[in-house]
């Protein structure tokens, strides 16, 4: 019908590891497959990998994602890959999001499969991203973090993480979408702007 004409199509691939279960952290690739991915003519995959050091379901994801790894880089599909630390809280998985924490996960995912030439990170912008940056060598993509909270102090952390060494671009949907203000449209040219200043 011509809507993705000329905009960049990501399949998401995993999440069988749903929210609130105890099967959380086995988080499976129940979604896209590489093979659809090629055969509907998306442009990117992507992938989420919690990491929780004290669940042995971690070891099953982090298998599975390895192997999509290297299926992505043998098709030559650019897959982002999507690290937390996580740990359960009060029976529910939370996010850890420190810079200790972050750079550690990038160090985990960035080492998943054996060819990492078509893996992308997708991080969190977290205080000390200069030190977090220091961890990898791979093309990032920054998110977007919660839709809580002023849109201006997210905009002026992302200004900052966008001129450091790696650092591409921005995934932050729901953040630009749901605006305190409600004006989406301002929102999505303040954050184009800044991934593209000179246009």
């Amino acid at each position: 019908m011509g809507l993705l004409d000329n905009k960049i199509v990501v399949g998401s691939m995993n999440r069988g590891g749903l929210q609130g279960s105890v099967f959380e952290y086995d988080d499976r690739y129940t979604a896209y497959t590489i093979s659809r991915i090629v055969e509907d003519g998306l442009d990117f995959a992507k992938n989420l990998v919690r990491i929780n050091l004290g669940d042995p379901a971690t070891a099953r994801t982090l298998e599975l994602s390895a192997i999509a790894v290297d299926v992505a880089a043998k098709a030559k599909v650019p897959l982002m890959i999507e690290p937390f630390l996580s740990t359960w809280v009060d029976g529910k998985a939370q996010n850890v999001l420190s810079a200790d924490a972050v750079a550690l996960t990038i160090s985990i995912a960035q080492g998943l499969g054996s060819s990492s030439a078509y893996s992308w990170l997708k991080v969190p912008v977290v205080d000390g991203m200069e030190r977090v940056m220091e961890a990898t060598t791979l093309p990032t993509l920054l998110l977007g973090g919660e839709t809580h909270g002023r849109l201006d102090s997210a905009f002026a952390s992302w200004q900052s993480a966008l001129t450091l060494p790696g650092v591409k671009g921005l995934v932050v949907g729901r953040r630009l979408l749901y605006p305190a203000d409600g004006n989406v449209e301002q929102a999505v040219d303040i954050a184009a702007a800044m991934v593209h200043p000179n246009h």
